[in-house]
């Protein structure tokens, strides 16, 4: 017995002739009948009553009928289901979101990827550092991350999403919480508030910009994430240097401000760049094709 004995039987089932289930199947009656007679003597069961005007299922043969339809069935579900994965329609993505960037790119990547791939399943983590999403997506924890470049790892390829300039993070009772036009150097004598991890992109950049400016900055707190710094902030712990899209957490102990000579740090999208999976694949030109990226002709992968 093989699956297209099955196939046969099915349709002689359905339609009760043999000569409209041979029609359909495009193969010749008499083939068609011998292949029936030859799947009831492997059963060793009659599947149908014959006579010159009709054909009727045995009561055997509909409890055999019901059976072969529900294998057939989940063999067509079974492989419509891996031309599905191997083509990149279904599956579980794992996104990753470096702090405040889930602020403003959450929303539009999510949306983007289950308008197009309804049969995505999606699994979300927020306040990721990049050294964090970094090594994520080396170890397969990770299919997608929202980051901070530079990444200087190997095996990592990120496209450009935008530049983001830093801001000035103070206490709302501070004395240039209402002041505009600020630089760095009107913030020199403070305390200030930094990443724990002396690895963050951004962390980076707040010292860069500092010492440019012409002051080490004095780091007296630490903190995890973006949104504990903040919190440090308005507590009144010190200032700090955050991307612009922190505006977003509006929150009454801190006001942001524009500093005129902090540095922009870019936001990418990153993944493994070695032979990512069709489901990455196919989300990545859904991204393309859509205009998510900056540069659509820009694409580096990290040596």
């Amino acid at each position: 017995m093989d699956l297209r004995q099955l196939r046969y039987f099915d349709a002689v089932a359905e339609l009760c002739h043999f000569g409209q289930a041979a029609e359909r199947l495009h193969l010749a009656q008499p083939a068609l009948s011998q292949a029936i007679r030859r799947l009831e003597a492997d059963l060793d069961v009659q599947l149908f009553t014959r006579t010159t005007r009709s054909v009727a299922l045995t009561e055997a043969g509909a409890f055999f009928h019901q059976e072969v339809r529900r294998i057939l069935g989940d063999l067509d579900a079974s492989v419509a289901g891996a031309r599905n994965i191997a083509g990149g329609h279904t599956g579980l993505l794992r996104l990753g979101f470096t702090g405040t960037s889930a602020y403003t790119q959450m929303s539009p990547l999510t949306r983007l990827i289950r308008s197009v791939h309804p049969a995505v399943a999606l699994e979300v983590q927020t306040d990721l550092l990049t050294p964090s999403q970094v090594e994520g997506l080396l170890d397969g924890r990770l299919d997608l991350g929202v980051l901070r470049s530079p990444v200087l790892e190997d095996g990592v390829q990120t496209r450009h999403i935008l530049d983001e300039p830093l801001i000035l993070a103070l206490p709302a009772d501070h004395r240039l919480a209402q002041e505009s036009g600020l630089e760095l150097s009107d913030v020199a004598p403070e305390d200030f508030v930094a990443y724990a991890d002396n690895r963050s992109v951004v962390y980076e950049a707040m010292i860069a910009s500092c010492r440019r400016a012409g002051f080490t900055p004095r780091i007296t707190q630490r903190a995890a994430s973006t949104a504990a710094s903040v919190a440090l902030v308005g507590a009144g712990l010190g200032v700090t240097l955050v991307p612009e899209s922190v505006r977003s957490m509006q929150l009454r102990e801190v006001v942001f401000r524009d500093v005129q000579d902090a540095d922009s740090i870019d936001l990418s999208l990153a993944w493994r760049s070695d032979e990512p999976s069709p489901l990455v694949s196919s989300v990545l030109d859904t991204l393309e094709t859509h205009g998510f990226f900056a540069d659509p002709a820009a694409a580096q992968e990290q040596a």
